[in-house]
């Protein structure tokens, strides 16, 4: 009976409108499919996958198909998943049809754009994995910071700043304290936005861009007249590749997951620490109620400001962390503004995945896979310029900004200040 209740209350909570529109959207995606991409193909034409990526010693072999009967097999089982969404619908698993059609439409676009061609898929997983790390570190910050109800838009300029003094003061000493350093930057710059969104009540939006405008003109000014004259200021070294003993050695995925430096292996710890810390442990029930309820948690006895500041100041360690990749995991080197952006992109991860860290974690997977695929074109010699792959992740940003995916969580009190009274 409580079975039968259940299913009765999901199916009356599934939108009509919305069932339908995603049952059309995964016929569009069958109907692209065959327009775009085998309606431009020659019968017989091939796809080579290399399995193996760069400089690994596995031997296997490359994955070779068909490319015409592939994209037929993509385009039957997108029709499947239309016309069952359209005649019942997949309800709280929706979602999850979606992520699996978008997986198969990207498939078909590289098995259509790789025909009578060979692409390394292995690396390009792995280069997507790798470009992921300061997109996933930027948006554990402002994950960090914004379940506390505080927006931090500065992550870009504590990015930046943590990347210049990591090559400074680890040319000068060595390379764990250039990364302690850059860690503690970017908690002073956090601790400066805390101050001022908490303290004074300063617009959240403009503070952030404060600090972000300061960093950038500063870390330029200081390369341009110290670290680009005496070279030696501007070498810190990088962190090696740590392969992992056994899982290393795991045939496809141990080179694209176990042979990298310390930054990525982090990534995987602080996305297990942070989810522990925010959804089972009591700092994170009062970081989160802060976020949602602030008022309702100074009742209880939880000290609104000491929360946010913590939490501000950890999302800024978090942001310094993720500026050393780019010198000390990176190039080995600070260039000016060497960030490109990456902590604007991060907050658009952030919130991609809904502010959850694993959901960040996938954002910034996206993103960084669209950023590796775009740099494979010219090689593929695809008729599509590169910008217009780049575009693809926020195309998507906006879409779910748009609800057509689900309505995001942000946080309630998120960027708004608290008035103790």
């Amino acid at each position: 009976m409580t079975t039968k209740t259940a299913t009765l209350n999901d199916f009356e909570k599934t939108s009509p409108v919305r069932r339908i529109v995603m049952g059309l959207v995964f016929l569009l995606a069958a109907g692209l499919i065959w327009f775009l991409f085998i309606r431009t193909l020659e019968p017989g034409v091939k796809t080579t996958f290399k399995m193996m990526p760069g400089g690994s010693n596995q031997t296997i072999p490359d994955w070779i198909f068909g490319t015409v009967p592939m994209l037929k097999t993509l385009v039957g089982i997108s029709l499947v998943a239309g016309g069952y969404q359209l005649a019942r619908g997949f309800r709280k698993r929706t979602n999850l049809v979606l992520g699996l059609v978008g997986g198969m439409f990207v498939f078909a676009f590289l098995t259509w754009a790789t025909a009578d061609g060979s692409l390394n898929l292995a690396g390009l997983i792995r280069s997507a994995l790798v470009k992921a790390v300061p997109l996933t570190l930027g948006a554990l910050s402002g994950v960090l910071c914004e379940r506390s109800g505080v927006v931090n838009i500065a992550i870009e300029g504590m990015m930046l700043t943590g990347a210049f003094v990591s090559a400074l003061v680890g040319s000068l000493t060595n390379i764990w304290i250039g990364l302690l350093a850059a860690v503690l930057s970017g908690g002073i710059l956090a601790a400066v936005l805390a101050v001022l969104s908490i303290k004074y009540k300063t617009d959240q939006i403009i503070a952030g861009t404060i600090i972000n405008i300061f960093a950038t003109g500063i870390t330029s000014f200081l390369s341009a007249r110290f670290l680009q004259v005496y070279q030696n200021l501007n070498d810190p070294g990088r962190f090696p590749t740590i392969k992992i003993p056994v899982l290393s050695d795991i045939p496809f995925l141990g080179p694209i997951l176990f042979q990298h430096n310390m930054f990525v292996y982090a990534v995987f710890i602080f996305l297990i620490v942070i989810t522990i810390g925010l959804y089972y442990t009591r700092w994170g029930l009062r970081t989160r109620s802060v976020g949602e309820h602030p008022k309702a948690a100074d009742t209880l006895g939880i000290n609104v400001f000491r929360t946010r500041y913590f939490s501000v100041i950890l999302g800024g360690f978090m942001a310094g962390f993720g500026g050393a990749y780019f010198t000390l995991g990176s190039v080995g080197r600070f260039d000016e503004l060497m960030t490109a952006g990456r902590g604007f992109i991060g907050l658009a991860a952030m919130i991609f995945g809904n502010w959850n860290p694993f959901g960040s974690f996938s954002a910034g997977l996206l993103f960084g896979f669209f950023d590796a695929l775009a740099s494979k074109l010219a090689i593929l010699k695809v008729p599509i310029p590169s910008e217009v792959m780049l575009m693809f992740p926020y195309l998507a940003t906006m879409v779910i900004l748009a609800g057509v995916i689900g309505r995001g969580q942000m946080p309630a009190a998120d960027g708004q200040p608290y008035e103790k009274e």
